[in-house]
């Protein structure tokens, strides 16, 4: 991460005072706030570093994704333990944080849910695969013949785009719209949450929109401008800049679907279906062996890493239920 310049009696702070430009004049936090404020932005800057892909390949990965959706959770851990540091207890909470809080939460359960409902799309176009391969093993062309539909109905059914995921493209809009979040006043503690929402909020949006990206026909992406006073800054803009450039560059290439693994797996299925005369031959099935196993490999990889990415997006999901069924809890109780 590079550095701005700073006097030597700022070190603390090797990007300038993040309070600087949001604390009316003259006021200032306390030095324990500032410590807390500090070392969340802090590890949201590292976490953010970790999503910077080493290599083109990376973006738009299962694997990259698996990885997004497990440091957003922690990201949204990491908000419960600065709560409880601030010492903030739900009945001393600012109205407009408890709405800010709510509105983020339930837009996120929905996006949660859209990605649920692809991901689960992608598993059942996964096990009709597995079918096909199932069918492909045996030496009879009545199964080839079932094979080559099957492979034209695969390329139909993962190539449809459902209403949820479009849903949460709307979702995404609403939040980008409300990034900016309202100031509070008389409440320092409340100061310090409201700029950690900020940053959770926007490696949300980030994130979430690189999955709406991975299932659509179109990529959704938001160029956000972030402000360098923000100890985890730099390091967004620059992740943002190279992901949106090469989520672009592949969209712009025509693929048949941006998602590195489906990619990999169609062009085997083509490869296949090309192979499968519209009235096979027994010996036919002899002559695919080696693409069906190449197949067979790929189809098994992306079982397991949709099983991992549904896993966190779940985990997700609890975190993000369990942090407002807290808040409304608590509410009832005040």
């Amino acid at each position: 991460m590079s550095r701005l310049r700073e006097p030597p009696n700022r070190q603390f702070f090797p990007f300038g005072n993040p309070f600087r430009m949001r604390s009316p004049k003259g006021s200032n936090l306390p030095s324990k706030l500032v410590d807390i404020l500090n070392a969340f932005e802090r590890s949201l800057a590292e976490r953010l570093q970790k999503l910077h892909p080493s290599s083109e390949d990376d973006v738009l990965s299962l694997s990259w994704m698996i990885l997004a959706m497990e440091l957003l959770c922690e990201t949204h851990s990491d908000v419960k333990n600065l709560i409880k540091e601030l010492d903030l207890p739900v009945p001393d909470w600012n109205e407009k944080l408890i709405d800010v809080y709510l509105d983020i939460s339930v837009k996120l359960l929905d996006v949660c849910n859209a990605v649920s409902s692809e991901l689960s799309h992608l598993n059942q176009s996964n096990l009709m695969l597995r079918c096909v391969i199932h069918n492909l093993d045996s030496a009879d062309s009545e199964r080839l013949t079932r094979a080559r539909t099957s492979l034209e109905e695969w390329r139909q059914n993962i190539s449809t785009t459902s209403s949820r995921i479009k849903n949460c493209c709307v979702i995404l809009d609403s939040l980008v719209e409300s990034l900016d979040l309202p100031k509070i006043k008389n409440s320092a503690k409340g100061k310090v949450l409201m700029r950690a929402l900020y940053g959770v909020k926007v490696q949300t949006v980030f994130v979430c929109s690189v999955f709406a990206s991975a299932f659509l026909s179109s990529p959704k992406l938001f160029d956000l401008d972030i402000a360098n006073t923000y100890l985890w800054g730099q390091t967004f803009s620059s992740l943002q800049n190279d992901v949106n450039s090469e989520i672009r560059n592949i969209y712009t290439s025509g693929k048949f679907t941006p998602l590195k693994e489906l990619e990999a797996i169609d062009q085997c299925v083509g490869k296949l279906h090309q192979m499968i005369p519209e009235k096979p031959e027994v010996e036919d099935a002899q002559l695919l062996k080696n693409s069906i196993s190449e197949l067979g490999g790929k189809t098994e990889k992306l079982s397991e890493d949709l099983h991992s990415l549904t896993k966190e997006v779940d985990n997700f999901f609890q975190i993000v239920l369990a942090g407002r069924d807290a808040l409304l809890s608590n509410l009832r109780g005040c």
